[in-house]
Order: C-alpha cells, then structure tokens, then sequence
C-alpha cells in the first residue's frame, strides 16, 4: 500500500520510489500528497503493524525500500538502539526521508543509501535482520527479490515483510460502484507489473525464496462508529485516498467513466460515516536465511 525500490519501479515498493508515469510499477505516484498519505498511513497503522517487531540494540537492521521514510520512524522508536540502514532507488524520495526522520526523531542515527534493492551496495552477510514493508505488492518478481535479498542477511538472521490484499477490502454500506474502483485499482497495479493482493501469497513466497521458520499472520484493521479517529485516518485518508489518486490513469486506460469512478470513490468515503463500516486485512510474515 506504500512503495519501494526496484529496477522497474515500487513503494510501496514502488518505492516511495522513482520517476513516476506508466510501467514504473509504482502506481500511486510521488506526490507531495501521496507522501502525507504515506505519512498518515503509518501513524494510524503503528500499533497494528509493528507490534511484535523490535530489534536488539546493537544489531544490523536494513529497511528494503524505505521511500518517503514513513515507517523509518516507526522502526526507530520500537528499536532505538539498532543501527538501522535505509536504502531506497529514489533520491528524492530519499531526501524526503532524512528530512522526516529529522522532524520526528531529532538526532536518531541512521545510515542512508541510494540503491536498487535488487543490487544492493552491501557486503555478503552485513545486516542481521531485514524489514521490508509494502515493497513487495510493486515488484514483478517478488519471489527473486526475496531471494536475492538473502546474500546481504546472515545466516540465522531474520527478514520481516508486511503487505496489504485489496481483495480483503469489504465494507457497509456495500457498493458496486467502490468494488468497482478497487478493482481497477488493482488492474493498474497489475498492468504495472505488481500485485495488489500479493498478501494472501506472502507465505508460500518467502518458502520459494529458501527463508526458513516461515510464519504469516493477518492484521486487519476494522473502523465503524466506535472509532472515528481510525475511520477518518485509514478509511478515508489511507485507502480512500490511495484509490482516488489513481483517477486519470483508470479513466485514461477506459476502466471507468469519469462519473462511476467519481461515484465509487464517494461511496468509499461514505463508509467513514459514523453508520459505516470498513474491513482490511494487511501481512506480516518473519522467516529465518538459513545457514549454509
């Protein structure tokens, strides 16, 4: 749901990531816009997504596709004592990352680099753990990625990815026209080279890639009336938002009329109201490299 870093492209992934426009596999763009959802995805999220994650002081921790920077903060607060890497394909999305790890954590230490996550400038072996967050969703090949990945992480060493499934997406009051919408949002993606619903095969990808002690549990987020502070920041600002920025491309590509999109993006806002609801599901898995 975010970006990243990759050859082709993501972000998310994507990579909060690189030149935008089509085929560069990151379809929601590089917006200043697109990096304040990103910014508020990771806040409402934090909770959900990082719990359980915190890694020892002192070890070797690299972010896969940091982009903008939005979940470099939330790393840095759940393990202050790591010595955390950020690598991203994007100068500026880059840029944009040491300048928000700079307003939220004043004097955190991070080590930034520019590089494409499928030839990383690091030694054979140099991190004990990876986290890689929204990156995989933008990558033709998720598999190989994964794979390649391992050379950089130690034997016995960690990885810990999380990746969002459009298809988890329901919601009250029900609408074809927002099914509609999100449809072609994932038609795009795939049309890109990614995989909008790459969540439900997270599992299986990292036991492709040789990772071992694979484990994958859903995270599902639920706003109704009860919780109007996560309604308006994940229903409306998060995911409503992600689907209505890819507007012109579905409207350019004849998915949808400029009306119906219209229409099923204010049914998706509608189920912020206070009589709505609105279900979905994010992955994380953690798996180990193993030794030789």
């Amino acid at each position: 749901m975010e970006a990243t870093t990759t050859a082709n492209d993501p972000a998310g992934g994507s990579q909060d990531g690189p030149a935008d426009g089509p085929g560069n596999g990151y379809v929601h763009g590089y917006s200043g816009r697109e990096a304040r959802r990103l910014g508020d995805q990771a806040e409402a999220l934090a909770d959900l997504l990082h719990d359980g994650t915190s890694f020892p002081a002192g070890s070797r921790v690299l972010e896969v596709g940091c982009g903008v920077g939005a979940q470099t903060v939330q790393l840095l607060a759940r393990s202050p004592g790591a010595r955390l890497t950020a690598v991203e394909v994007s100068p500026a999305s880059l840029d944009q990352a040491r300048a928000r790890v700079a307003a939220a954590r004043p004097g955190a230490r991070v080590e930034w680099r520019l590089g494409d996550l499928h030839d990383l400038p690091f030694p054979d072996d140099a991190f004990d753990h990876l986290f890689v967050c929204f990156v995989l969703e933008h990558l033709p090949d998720p598999r190989a990625a994964l794979a390649g990945l391992r050379r950089v992480l130690r034997p016995g060493g960690t990885v810990t990815v999380i990746e969002g499934d459009h298809g988890s997406a329901f919601f009250h009051p029900d609408s074809a026209h927002a099914r509609a919408a999100i449809a072609h949002l994932v038609a795009l993606q795939a049309a890109a080279g990614g995989d909008a619903l790459i969540g439900r095969r997270l599992a299986p990808l990292l036991a492709a890639a040789g990772y071992e002690r694979v484990g994958v549990g859903p995270r599902t987020v639920y706003a109704d009336g009860s919780r109007p502070a996560l309604a308006r920041a994940f229903t409306r600002d998060t995911f409503t938002a992600m689907v209505e920025a890819v507007r012109a491309d579905a409207v350019a590509a004849g998915l949808a009329t400029p009306a119906d999109w219209d229409r099923g993006v204010a049914d998706l806002r509608r189920t912020a109201a206070p009589d709505g609801t609105f279900h979905y599901t994010f992955f994380k898995g953690t798996a180990v490299n193993p030794s030789p």
